[in-house]
């Protein structure tokens, strides 16, 4: 079946108006903006909403990239394209620029929207492994006002978020730290798939010690996207060969990745382990100022 149940179609003139058309239409109405993973699995049926809101309208409105308060504030209707194209963005954070250079095609990359990927929730998705390594948060807006939400508690599971049923994901904020390199490694069966694995790294260092650090796993079935674990082994120590050892077994063992078409479960553990190395080793080299 290649062809969407029927359903409503509204167009959501601002942000309180989309939140208002939740409210009235209930919880399967849903957003749509790129679309380029929803409305697929509307075609195949997966996915049978009574309404959908069409947010592209609010473009303007929620596509800005800046920096507030000593942090990049991106909002939810920014393009894959933005983000890529954008110089501050590439400036503090490289690890997004190298996040999005592996996302799908031009052809999604241009309609795609940062929300909705996060919004979209699926396992293999590379910018929640990237903005949970970077420890960033999102606002979340709904009738009462807005809250904000670290990323690393935004999904539930797969395909499941703690936005509400009439709540909008309006902006990701990431806080601008010193001593800060990051770095994002994918293996993918061709370009622009689905990651196999992918891991985001992310060290934020002080005098030669990681002070903090991020690390993101990506299709690999780890919890929030991320190995706590791994960031433990880093965080306090000179990280020499053996410290970079420790969190790449540490990630692998955080996994739980499971054998399908792209691999067996194995074969990604061994990959998380992988590149957990060489994602660290180009973080720490671009916070010395290397790359």
């Amino acid at each position: 079946m290649q062809t969407p149940a029927p359903f409503g179609y509204e167009r959501a003139t601002s942000v309180d108006h989309a939140i208002q058309l939740l409210e009235q239409l209930g919880p399967d109405a849903r957003l749509v903006a790129g679309g380029h993973s929803f409305i697929p699995m509307m075609k195949l049926r997966l996915a049978q909403p009574e309404h959908v809101i069409d947010i592209n309208p609010l473009y303007a409105e929620l596509s800005s990239i800046s920096i507030e308060s000593n942090q990049l504030v991106i909002g939810a209707m920014a393009r894959h394209n933005d983000l890529l194209d954008s110089a501050i963005v590439g400036e503090h954070f490289p690890v997004l620029h190298d996040a999005e250079r592996v996302i799908a095609d031009p052809v999604v990359r241009n309609r795609g929207t940062i929300g909705g990927s996060l919004c979209q929730a699926d396992p293999a998705e590379d910018l929640s492994a990237a903005l949970s390594a970077l420890k960033a948060e999102v606002v979340i807006r709904g009738s009462g006002g807005d809250r904000t939400v670290p990323v690393r508690e935004l999904h539930t599971g797969p395909y499941e978020t703690v936005v509400g049923d009439a709540e909008f994901l309006t902006h990701v904020r990431i806080p601008i730290r010193n001593g800060c390199g990051s770095a994002y490694e994918k293996v993918e069966r061709r370009a622009g798939d689905w990651a196999i694995a992918a891991v985001a790294a992310v060290v934020w260092m002080d005098g030669g010690v990681v002070a903090d650090a991020g690390i993101g796993l990506c299709a690999v079935g780890a919890e929030h996207f991320v190995s706590t674990d791994a960031e433990a082994a880093l965080i306090g120590n000179t990280p020499d060969a053996g410290v970079i050892e420790a969190a790449a077994l540490a990630a692998a063992a955080s996994c739980n990745p499971v054998t399908d078409q792209r691999g067996p479960a194995e074969y990604k553990r061994h990959l998380a382990g992988e590149l957990t190395r060489r994602a660290l080793q180009r973080a720490l080299a671009r916070a010395e100022g290397g790359e």
